[in-house]
């Protein structure tokens, strides 16, 4: 897919792999709809990137995604691209996971993104076409001990993702997936269960510290957001089913 000129919203977009794709989109000529629950950090970021707007949101509650899409429609008559990157880890071990926790953040990583997807579908099938992406986790191709929840996510959205992609390749609209692999973002930070006092697990997680070394606690490499957004960009682009980095 060409993207400029494109209309995209990007989910979780107020920091981390979010706000580097949106950077990457507008870069590119996109208009990009930035969604997020944080509203000053939306409108910060709505200055400093161009051809961007945001709409504060809440992935969680159903109402909010639903007027993320309406909205996006009402205001620029399409939506081309929808990046569903909003989503929060869990780490514990598989006889200690909290099933209230669990399902918390089965409703974000999951079944918002199915609601984003199914708002999206309609347009994208009355405009002609149009691209949904996904972002997933290396963990859903592998077994990490304490991710078992988290990674039970991403192998449903994969699913999702994949079923989606043969079912409406018929209507021009090409769903895609993509797994990043551990990233400097504060998604260690953020998640649910025990904290990640250490970031050498395989899983997009991230502290402070790598923010600023983009290098783990055991001294392994770790993605930036940029380069991450740069190879979902060449996704977007290529339009190929699954890529990672």
């Amino acid at each position: 897919m060409k993207i400029k000129n494109k209309i995209a919203i990007i989910t979780g977009a107020s920091g981390g792999i979010g706000l580097a794709v949106a950077k990457a989109l507008a870069e590119k000529g996109a208009t990009v709809v930035m969604a997020a629950r944080s509203e000053d950090k939306l409108k910060k970021l709505m200055r400093e990137i161009p051809n961007s707007h945001t709409i504060k949101t809440d992935m969680r509650k159903p109402e909010d995604v639903k007027n993320l899409i309406v909205k996006t429609k009402e205001k620029f008559g399409r939506v081309d691209i929808l990046v569903n990157n909003a989503g929060q880890g869990m780490r514990a071990p598989l006889e200690k996971i909290d099933n209230a926790a669990y399902r918390d953040i089965m409703e974000l990583n999951v079944f918002s993104v199915l609601q984003a997807m199914q708002e999206v579908i309609p347009i994208m099938r009355a405009q002609g076409g149009g691209m949904i992406l996904n972002v997933s986790s290396r963990v859903s191709k592998n077994y990490f001990p304490e991710l078992s929840a988290y990674a039970s996510t991403k192998y449903a959205l994969n699913a999702l993702s994949l079923t989606a992609r043969d079912e409406l390749k018929k209507d021009g609209i090409v769903v895609s997936v993509f797994h990043p692999k551990m990233t400097a973002t504060d998604f260690g930070k953020n998640s649910a269960g025990i904290p990640y006092s250490s970031v050498a697990g395989p899983s997009n997680v991230g502290t402070g510290q790598i923010q600023q070394t983009a290098t783990s606690a055991s001294g392994r490499q770790v993605d930036t957001p940029e380069m991450v957004a740069a190879k979902i960009v060449e996704q977007i682009e290529n339009e190929e089913a699954e890529a990672g980095m």
